[in-house]
């Protein structure tokens, strides 16, 4: 099982992060730094501080004695150092790992806390292998109908690996803080085929049942705040170690985004706060899910139901800090 530790990219984020600070602490400019030092290249501190460079000890080590950083901080930042570098090793523990699904897995290590909404398909640390399935493969008949030369891997390869991923949240005893919120759509007759989203609603009857998971169904008319409409899917990750900056994701369908960004990760939080105020509570979300397990045991297939507030139980939700019934 991987362990809870941060991923290199996260320790470069926070070595550069560190080396900035201690940088501005020392009055100096980037390009008196480079003099110092003897460096040949100016980008090399730029891509070192925004963490898009794997560190040499032996340059970090430079810095910190330019900078006048000693004893305790020394030793942690070469420590830090280290494991940005130690690509390899992390992966050790990700064998069957993709490129694509790597990106999530090095956000999600080390995760104390992890904030997930989707409007159209049920988050990858919850779907099941069959659920995952469908969604791998008609992305890359999209990727193949487009000529798209690198159409990804072997769909079985990805499952595994996003099987590989969700390990996170089961692993005992640091298992992250896991609240999602996700729509009616995601499990909604195109989604899948009846069996598929049989399995996959039951796994998340059980997952909403682990106590470090939180599960919130939005129905398609319920009314966000003052109308609002969520732009796309995110995530917010939180990490253990509180001096790791928050990361926000943005799945935009064929290009994802990560962003440490204050500004905009502060309006994706309100925003999620506002979706889980709007979405089911957790109790009747589990509710929903076990009466929509019972409506596909009984469904043929070819006359599958569209899950929707007609079959859903009264929603609650937060307005004006009380609790109004609301379709």
């Amino acid at each position: 099982m991987p362990p809870a530790v941060p991923s290199p990219i996260l320790r470069r984020r926070r070595l550069g992060t560190e080396l900035r600070r201690l940088r501005e602490a020392a009055g100096l400019t980037g390009d008196q730094v480079i003099e110092r030092i003897g460096w040949a290249s100016a980008s090399k501190l730029s891509r070192l501080e925004n963490g898009r460079s794997r560190p040499d000890p032996d340059d970090v080590r430079d810095l910190l004695v330019l900078y006048g950083a000693a004893g305790e901080l020394h030793e942690e930042l070469l420590g830090i150092a280290q494991e940005a570098g130690d690509m390899r090793g992390w992966l050790r523990n990700f064998p069957v790992m993709t490129q694509q699904q790597r990106g999530f897995a090095e956000l999600e290590a080390g995760c104390a806390e992890i904030s997930e909404y989707n409007p159209v398909i049920v988050p990858g640390l919850l779907q099941t292998p069959g659920y995952a399935r469908h969604r791998i493969i008609s992305a890359a008949q999209v990727a193949e109908e487009a000529g798209d030369p690198e159409t990804g891997e072997d769909p079985e390869t990805e499952v595994r690996a996003r099987q590989a991923r969700q390990s996170l949240l089961t692993r005992s005893p640091d298992a992250p803080r896991y609240t999602a919120v996700l729509e009616d759509a995601a499990l909604g007759r195109r989604a899948g085929p009846p069996e598929v989203l049989h399995e996959q609603i039951l796994h998340l009857c059980e997952l909403a049942m682990l106590p470090n998971v939180t599960l919130h169904l939005l129905l398609r008319d319920t009314r966000i705040a003052d109308w609002y409409l969520p732009p796309t899917a995110f995530s917010v990750y939180r990490f253990a170690d509180p001096l790791d900056p928050e990361t926000l994701a943005i799945e935009g369908g064929f290009t994802d985004v990560m962003s440490t960004e204050v500004t905009a990760l502060n309006r994706y939080k309100v925003a999620f706060e506002w979706l889980c105020s709007a979405a089911l509570s957790a109790s009747d979300t589990l509710s929903w899910l076990i009466e929509a397990t019972g409506r596909l045991t009984d469904t043929a297939p070819e006359s599958t139901v569209a899950f929707g507030p007609a079959a859903a139980p009264v929603q609650r939700r937060r307005e004006s800090g009380r609790l109004t019934t609301d379709r």
